[in-house]
């Protein structure tokens, strides 16, 4: 052993030519000479995001579109995927920061409350009081014999040739027209009808707003996809006597999420014993009234009849509280739970089916108020975007099916309430004035439906009739108007 000038010693090198040499300019270091730091990446693990209770008692919702993918990166709070429930439609969130992993759900399927949505590789040390599922570590791939690549070679030199097809020219490809980025966004309602009649989105020319597939557009291309092609014949053929078939076909569809909420609600409200009431009403000097501001140039925008109806109803309700409250049967003594606030329902037709958002605190809104949150709301349900808050909190409803059609109407109360107003179509009929005369007059059917358990005949009798006061002179509104 030769000894360095530092007292370390290294084994002794030899070489053929000098056996007795030691190399001073190269030679091996020893695995101790020197001690190397590193950086260790951080530690991920994967988290199960939950959906919750949405609330108003949701027990499952609806998925209409991801907006993340698997791979994708999310941050946190950030909309994870749209969602249409038995009362909105709405958005949930992102509780982590990660990489998304795997979807649980694709769009147009139902989540119950409770199942897990997506998963997410997230770091560890961000949400530490979350229970951590390590991810799974990426196992080597084993290595590939020498032979086994060399075979594996040949046969891909080998392929092409025996699988070469002749060149497709350019002009025989099928060309595509583009479609609009939403083109394939539809309500649940629309998908529902794709599946029962097997059709493609992508194959339907949507005519709605940006290029969006409506359920007329199913139709016509369902229609047109079904029609017998007019095969050309040369020469007549002799009519042929076809018997029809008359086997019943049955296809079973799942109920969308409105329509579940409309079969839980209207099951539950026919439990309750209903009153109804009806009544004539002559709206010809709100006609007149509508007219007067239509025509004001200062503001040109159309009053409809409802605005008048829902402050009208309002008015009244400072007189006959009882028809704004609730019946609370959750103790063993029922009980009536008073409100002070008059958040009026609209019933709206919709794309998806019937809604119910409603106005809220009306008695502090003017009619020109009023007539632009009906705007809002339409609009909003027209798009599939009313959200929770606009569907909850109702008192009272009013259901004008004047607009679509029918002068008489049997309104079904809703459960957390105990009066409903339907309205009629109006009819210009001859009707006798003040004097005697018979003059023109526009009348309008209005229905009453009321809860029978805690409201008696009389009171709403004298309800309706504070309304058709109010409705047959607008001007007795002046005098409370705030």
């Amino acid at each position: 052993m030769n000894i360095l000038r530092s007292g370390r010693s290294i084994p002794r090198i030899l070489r053929p030519s000098r056996p007795q040499t030691l190399l001073r300019t190269s030679y091996p270091i020893p695995p101790f000479a020197t001690r190397g730091f590193h950086a260790g990446s951080a530690l991920l693990g994967i988290r199960s995001q939950i959906l919750k209770d949405v609330g108003e008692g949701i027990t499952e919702v609806q998925i209409i579109q991801w907006y993340v993918e698997e791979g994708a990166h999310i941050e946190e709070w950030k909309p994870l995927f749209q969602y249409q429930s038995d009362k909105a439609v709405d958005d949930i969130t992102s509780r982590y920061e990660g990489v998304i992993k795997k979807l649980h759900f694709e769009a147009d399927e139902t989540v119950p409350t409770g199942s897990a949505l997506v998963e997410i590789e997230v770091d560890d040390a961000k949400y530490p009081d979350d229970n951590p599922h390590p991810a799974p570590a990426a196992e080597p791939e084993p290595a590939k014999s020498a032979p086994a690549t060399e075979v594996a070679a040949d046969t891909q030199a080998i392929e092409p040739s025996q699988t070469e097809t002749p060149a497709v020219q350019a002009s025989e490809l099928p060309t595509e027209v583009p479609k609009s980025k939403h083109a394939s966004l539809a309500t649940p309602a629309v998908r529902g009808l794709l599946k029962t009649h097997g059709v493609d989105i992508l194959h339907v020319n949507g005519t709605g707003k940006e290029g969006r597939v409506m359920k007329q557009d199913v139709l016509k291309f369902v229609e047109t996809r079904d029609s017998p092609a007019a095969a050309p014949s040369t020469s007549p053929s002799p009519p042929v006597s076809i018997t029809p078939d008359t086997r019943q076909t049955e296809t079973p569809t799942n109920l969308t999420p409105i329509q579940s909420s409309m079969f839980k609600t209207m099951t539950k409200s026919l439990t309750i014993p209903h009153f109804l009431y009806a009544d004539e009403l002559q709206v010809q000097d709100i006609t007149a009234i509508r007219k007067k501001l239509y025509n004001d140039s200062r503001d040109p925008k159309k009053i409809t009849f409802l605005p008048f109806v829902v402050k009208a109803v309002s008015l009244a309700l400072n007189d006959f509280p009882l028809l704004n409250a609730r019946v609370d049967t959750s103790a063993d003594k029922p009980k009536l739970i008073m409100r002070s606030k008059h958040n009026i329902g609209i019933a709206m037709d919709t794309p998806n089916g019937l809604v119910v958002p409603n106005i809220k605190d009306v008695a502090s809104r003017s009619i020109f108020d009023i007539a632009a949150e009906i705007s809002r709301l339409s609009a909003l349900g027209k798009e599939g975007k009313l959200t929770s808050a606009d569907m909850s909190g109702g008192t009272i409803t009013v259901s004008n099916i004047g607009n679509i059609g029918g002068t008489y109407v049997a309104p079904v109360l809703v459960p957390t309430e105990v009066a409903i107003l339907g309205i009629g179509r109006s009819r210009v009929l001859p009707v006798f004035d003040e004097a005697g005369q018979v003059a023109r007059g526009e009348l309008v059917n209005f229905s009453w439906s009321a809860d029978h358990r805690v409201v008696d005949g009389a009171t709403m009798a004298r309800m309706g009739n504070r309304v058709r006061e109010l409705i047959e002179a607008p001007e007795l509104m002046l005098l409370k108007l705030r």
